[in-house]
């Protein structure tokens, strides 16, 4: 099991609209950009979306994301592998990425 404290921070939108960002935001799009035909398939996968929608639901109230292992290593796989290089130059998303990558397992 991983947990992660959840930092939020102002953003702008195009309009000027200040709105809370977190770890939780930058996930979410990160999953959401994916391609279709790597987005994944199959009833095992399916389960995983459910288990990882209920955590970044909980997240949202408690202020800490905590995740299964196998989930936690989908969404890391997910940040190493489709992370633009870009959201570097901000530092509340690297510090919240760093954070997330840097989660320690721990054991019951």
């Amino acid at each position: 099991m991983r947990k992660v404290k959840i930092e939020k921070w102002k953003a702008k939108d195009k309009d000027g609209n200040e709105y809370d960002e977190s770890i939780l935001t930058a996930l979410n799009v990160l999953i959401n950009n994916k391609k279709p035909d790597e987005i994944p398939k199959g009833l095992d996968k399916f389960r995983l979306f459910s288990r990882i929608t209920k955590a970044f639901e909980k997240a949202e109230k408690s202020g800490e994301l905590v995740l299964e292992e196998s989930d936690y290593k989908f969404l890391k796989e997910t940040v190493d592998k489709d992370i633009p290089c870009v959201w570097g130059a901000n530092d509340n998303i690297l510090k919240a990425v760093e954070s997330f990558v840097d989660a320690k397992e721990e054991t019951k």
